[in-house]
């Protein structure tokens, strides 16, 4: 089997996006029951928007407990491509899978609405396909987006090439203006240590058709295909080598600074 799970979360209202825009590549997907232990034979996973569990406490503070995330971790150590999205991508978080954590917008209210993002690293499975410094016009959809880490974190982020998108303007010039949620470094997106997991709150999925005003989700979520497929389970790094372990998490207020390594380039 050559499919990509989508994880459902109670709450999650992004799932079937996820496997519409997927299908629309030609891609196979398939719903992961949040209970679901065993992700055996999947290619990449992604972990949807939405308000899992009600976004009680705080978001994705809940779903980081559900039974699938200890076998999220297993296979994102052996180097399984996982990308969260929104939601997803709080939840990585929360679950300690990426570093720094996502406070609510500095505007205080739910922002709807296209944003640019530029590619910075081309290192990563969602990214592999992409120049850094590509442009993409993407929707955010949130109320707690604001990226935050502390600023060694934020140091060895940027030095190691962990920050994946960030928010800047049409011309792909980083401005306040273009900065929706106050995040720092008006990060948009990061991964681990290795490449391999990667959390955006800009939704890929609802920019694969020109009806959905953008097509520019379609390089991403193609490129987490190709990676996918040629992942070759675990222990390996789709080419026979051994993989490094996964980041070390961090703390829940994201207080820990992100650690160090090195990661690949997926191509």
């Amino acid at each position: 089997m050559n499919a990509i799970g989508v994880v459902v979360f109670p709450g999650s209202n992004c799932d079937q996006d996820c496997l519409w825009a997927l299908s629309v590549l030609g891609a196979e997907a398939v719903p992961v029951w949040h209970e679901s232990t065993d992700l055996s034979g999947l290619v990449a996973l992604i972990l949807p928007g939405g308000f899992s569990y009600g976004d009680y406490l705080r978001a994705g503070a809940i779903a980081r407990f559900s039974p699938v995330m200890q076998a999220v971790a297993r296979q994102a150590e052996a180097g399984l491509p996982v990308l969260g999205i929104c939601n997803g991508f709080q939840i990585l978080c929360e679950a300690g899978l990426l570093p720094g954590a996502l406070l609510p917008n500095v505007s205080g209210r739910f922002q709807c609405e296209p944003v640019h993002v530029r590619v910075e690293t081309a290192r990563t499975p969602v990214t592999a396909t992409c120049e850094p410094g590509t442009v993409l016009q993407l929707p955010i959809a949130h109320a707690q987006g604001r990226y935050f880490a502390p600023d060694a974190a934020l140091a060895d982020l940027e030095a190691r090439e962990q920050v994946v998108f960030r928010y800047v303007n049409a011309a792909g010039e980083p401005t306040p203006e273009s900065n929706p949620n106050g995040s720092l470094h008006a990060i948009a997106g990061v991964c681990n240590r290795e490449g391999n997991v990667i959390g955006m709150m800009p939704h890929p999925e609802r920019a694969v058709h020109p009806q959905l005003g953008s097509t520019d989700g379609r390089l991403l979520l193609a490129a987490l295909q190709k990676v996918g497929v040629s992942w070759r389970g675990p222990g390996t790094d789709g080419g026979g080598g051994q993989r490094a372990p996964a980041a070390a998490s961090v703390e829940l207020n994201a207080q820990a600074a992100a650690g160090s390594g090195g990661g690949r380039q997926w191509q």
